[in-house]
């Protein structure tokens, strides 16, 4: 019996290993809208994630996706998002325009665009969101522009790429 209890703890254990294990990833979708002269920006990061780095910044709780979330959170995103998110296109920095966020189950997904982009012939993206407070971050970009879609992993090593059309 005593055998037995201890085989169970040991195949038991393991599995719990699997279930604890955390990943650390975003997703920036870029999209050269051609007929619009636009690029819009659909960045998805985990709210535990974005939480913890803003409450580590700020030395607050925002209480992100709950009914006790600041009334000005936008303001931080849009601060953070600003420090950690810059686009080139045509070789010059371009700024963009916080269009929204939505909550979806534990994602917070951030709606940007640029405007006035008559032709794009190169796109630029560094992206060092939540890199500083997670070691195993990865950053994935996805360009879509001219019936061209490329797909970049960026980290710690590597925060920024480039596409030339």
């Amino acid at each position: 019996m005593k055998f037995s209890k201890y085989l169970l703890f040991f195949l038991i254990i393991p599995l719990f290993s699997f279930t604890l294990h955390k990943y650390y990833v975003s997703l920036c979708e870029i999209d050269y809208v051609e007929d619009q002269k636009a690029v819009q920006i659909t960045l998805g990061l985990f709210i535990d994630d974005i939480e913890t780095t803003l409450n580590k910044t700020h030395n607050t709780n925002f209480k992100i996706a709950t009914k006790d979330e600041l009334p000005n959170l936008d303001k931080y995103f849009e601060e953070y998002l600003n420090n950690h998110l810059n686009i080139n296109i045509n070789n010059k920095l371009e700024k963009y325009t916080f269009i929204g966020k939505e909550y979806d189950d534990d994602v917070v997904r951030f709606y940007l665009e640029i405007s006035n982009i008559e032709k794009l012939q190169t796109i630029e993206v560094t992206n060092t969101c939540l890199l500083k407070d997670f070691k195993d971050q990865q950053n994935i970009i996805k360009i879509y522009a001219y019936k061209k879609h490329k797909t970049f992993y960026l980290d710690k090593k590597n925060d920024n790429c480039l596409l030339k059309f």
